[in-house]
């Protein structure tokens, strides 16, 4: 009977073997340094025989153990003279992160030459596998895979599968080299390449991408191939040739940059000789920022295009079609604490826009600024006191406007001044604040030209600003369905005084103002317009009511509750509009966010004119979430337009009083086994017509995943942009085709990809 014998003595051996997470095996040796060895090498069989110095043997179960390294086998050999390792028999090698199996297996373990015959490999860290003909080691780090495969799909499962006559592997510079790669889909061979450069590693390299695949109504089926050029650590490019069929070949270009004190992204897109309106096409877009060093920084913001069509022709989601004002800024800022509880920033920035105008809905462009100086310094607790300090100059200037008609719109522009200092004295205790705070905004205008003929060029304006605001917190532990939460009761109290200064249209300018929305953020502030063009006029007491229901155990705040209602004591005199009426009774409003329970989700506000008893806006939405992948969201939008026409110096032509009455519903939800349907519907009720929505199908099997969608949304007045989207995702290997994942995201709030879950 053998008896199993265990080795006393040690054998300075190495052998090692490491597996590629991504598309293939590789094998390697390493050179034997000091440190390596003095590692000891185990070997355990039922049967060890020959010549310590000439031949070991080891026969049945043999065991080769080094580290975490195992080598298995029924029979091998390993030659002291020569330090070649042999083993005739199947053959298995393990480490940490994976299992490599093969038959013949030949090494020598001082030049790390040898072979492999018929391996086959699985990664235990994502579920890579894959075989080949071939494992060839060539030499420290080296290695070659004849006719290999690789795969996530699950054994006895090749849906899909990637291989290679010949995969070349360099472990030190961790890259391979891959020739005759074929993809193949349910044994259907559709992606050939004759060469393939990659990184196995996840680090950047060299090389071409997955190519993307798609349709659009303005531009017909397109084929893009993104090339991947690593020209440093710290910056790198992709060039994009994106064919279309209606329009021609596009040129996408993207250049990042990265150091210690900067980084940007620069972006030159164009299309030369559109099929379409036979003129060479572009974009270009620029982002910069960087610390210049002693608190100073600068930014650059820069977009350009060739024509007002350029995104709706081009575009394929609704975040660029629907861009009208491009930025044009060039930024540097000052920031320093010039002691304790000081802080001082200064800012200086030359801002102007390219308007994209359609001629069915024009638009007044914003007014650029050449240039504009701001600073605003604050002091807190001195004597019991917080100081503020806020100045801009800015010399705004408007370009003359071509109307549709011919004739050309000039507005009134020039220098303006704004001085805003203010003083308050904020009182804390535990459970309540008071703050008084006692302003002062100073505005001078020195125009190029009178607003109007009965105006004047040499405008002032001071008006000051007293506030108090106060409040309370109330809390007490409560219990709600087992659960412990901290309830709060939180009153507030807000009082703002305002005189009344003329700020009509038709003497003075407006460069930047417009109306805030009415909210629980913006009931608490000293001026409802944005900018410092308009003033309001306030006397007038807010009062607020918020309950907010807290987790002991987290913090978290799961549910808030808020009411709030201004009352004015006389009407307002300051608007922007010809036809806004105004009232002694202000408006109402009511919120509720948060979650209802475990998977039911709001946000909604709802606010009430009491002197009409109309309600004037509703923001609501619910969400269903009860696991990943299952979402149902439904919301409302309503906004009660001002009869009649406004007329303001921000618009060029009279238009009908806005308001808005609009739907959404989105969904994400699985039907039958691995499919699941997505959904989503914006419809204006005011204009009884669709504004964007998609609807699309995803299969998800267990190593891949394919998605449909199509999506259609408005782009102008009366301009439609339909998109169709179909990616298979090869699951650890890439996507091919047009990639719908962020307009899903943006058109279902809560999209989650799936596809990793299975």
């Amino acid at each position: 009977m053998t008896t199993r014998v265990m080795n006393n003595y040690f054998i300075q051996i190495l052998v090692s073997f490491i597996v590629l997470s991504s598309s293939v095996v590789v094998i390697a040796a390493e050179q034997l340094d000091d440190s390596k060895k003095n590692l000891p090498v185990f070997i355990e069989a039922d049967l060890m025989k020959g010549y310590p110095r000439q031949e070991i043997e080891a026969i049945g179960k043999a065991k080769l153990q080094r580290g975490d390294q195992v080598i298995s086998a029924e029979h091998m050999k390993y030659f002291p003279a020569t330090k070649d390792t042999v083993i005739e028999s199947k053959v298995r090698l393990e480490r940490e992160n994976d299992v490599l199996d093969g038959t013949n297996l030949r090494l020598n373990l001082e030049s790390l030459i040898g072979e492999l015959g018929q391996p086959s490999y699985y990664l235990k860290e994502g579920g890579g596998r894959g075989s080949g003909s071939l494992f060839l080691f060539e030499g420290e780090d080296h290695y070659r895979l004849k006719k290999g495969s690789y795969t996530t799909c699950p054994i006895e499962n090749n849906d899909w599968f990637i291989r290679a006559e010949d995969l070349e592997i360099d472990q030190e510079k961790e890259i391979g080299t891959a020739r005759h790669v074929t993809v193949a889909f349910k044994d259907v061979p559709f992606l050939y390449l004759p060469w393939m450069n990659f990184s196995f590693s996840g680090k950047r390299k060299t090389g071409f991408l997955a190519p993307v695949m798609g349709n659009t109504a303005r531009s017909g089926a397109e084929v893009s191939l993104p090339f991947y050029w690593n020209i440093a650590p710290n910056y790198d490019a992709t060039i994009t040739p994106r064919a279309m069929s209606k329009r021609g070949i596009m040129f996408e270009n993207e250049f990042r940059y990265m150091g210690e004190t900067l980084g940007g992204q620069a972006l030159l897109d164009i299309l030369p000789d559109d099929l379409i309106t036979n003129k060479t096409r572009y974009g270009v877009f620029l982002k910069h920022a960087q610390y210049l060093g002693s608190g100073w920084s600068g930014n650059v913001d820069y977009s350009l295009v060739s024509d007002r069509d350029f995104f709706r022709d081009l575009g394929t989601n609704i975040n660029l079609t629907s861009r009208t004002n491009l930025l044009q800024q060039v930024t540097t800022s000052y920031n320093s604490s010039l002691g304790r509880n000081n802080a001082i920033n200064f800012t200086a920035l030359v801002q102007s826009f390219q308007t994209l105008q359609d001629p069915r809905n024009i638009i007044t462009p914003p007014f650029k600024r050449l240039p504009q100086f701001s600073l605003t310094a604050s002091q807190r607790d001195v004597y019991g006191l917080d100081f503020d300090f806020t100045s801009i100059w800015t010399n705004f200037f408007f370009e003359t406007q071509r109307l549709p008609d011919g004739q050309q719109l000039k507005l009134a522009d020039g220098l303006r001044l704004v001085l805003y200092p203010s003083v308050s004295m904020p009182l804390q205790t535990a459970f309540g604040y008071v703050k008084p705070k006692v302003s002062l905004h100073h505005t001078r205008y020195d125009l190029n030209e009178p607003v109007s003929a009965n105006g004047d060029a040499n405008l002032t304006r001071t008006v000051p600003l007293f506030s108090l605001d106060s409040g309370v917190v109330f809390e007490r532990d409560t219990t709600f369905r087992k659960e412990s939460f901290v309830q709060t009761l939180e009153p507030r109290i807000y009082y703002l005084y305002v005189p009344f200064r003329n700020q009509d249209d038709r003497i003075f300018p407006n460069f930047e103002s417009a109306e805030m929305d009415f909210s629980f953020a913006q009931i608490f502030t000293e001026n409802r317009f944005s900018g410092h063009d308009r003033i309001n006029d306030a006397n007038e007491i807010t009062l607020a009511l918020t309950s907010r229901l807290i987790e002991s155990t987290t913090g978290n705040e799961r549910l808030r509750l808020a009411v709030g209602q201004r009352i004015r004591f006389h009407e307002r005199d300051v608007v922007l509009s010809t036809q806004q009426t105004t009232s002694n009774k202000s408006d109402f409003i009511a919120a509720i966010s948060g979650r209802i329970t475990p998977v039911i989700t709001t946000d909604t506000s709802v606010q009430l004119d009491q002197s009409g008893f109309r309600t004037e806006k509703i923001r609501t939405g619910v969400s269903y979430h009860p696991e990943p992948g299952k979402i149902i969201n439904l919301g409302y939008r309503y906004t009660r337009g001002v009869p009649g026409v406004v007329q303001s110096s921000n618009l060029l032509f009279p238009v009908p009083g806005a308001g808005l009455e609009q739907v959404d519903a989105s969904t994400q939800w699985p039907f039958l086994k691995n499919w699941q349907g997505m959904a989503s519907v914006n419809y204006s009720l005011k204009d009884d017509k669709l504004l964007a929505g998609l609807v699309g199908i995803e299969y998800n099997a267990c190593c891949w995943t394919l998605r449909m969608v199509l999506n259609r949304f408005i782009t102008a007045t009366e301009r439609t942009s339909t998109a169709f989207f179909v990616q298979l995702e090869l699951n650890g290997l890439m996507r091919i085709g047009n990639n719908p994942l962020r307009v899903l995201r943006q058109g279902i709030p809560g999209y989650a990809q799936t596809s990793e879950q299975y």
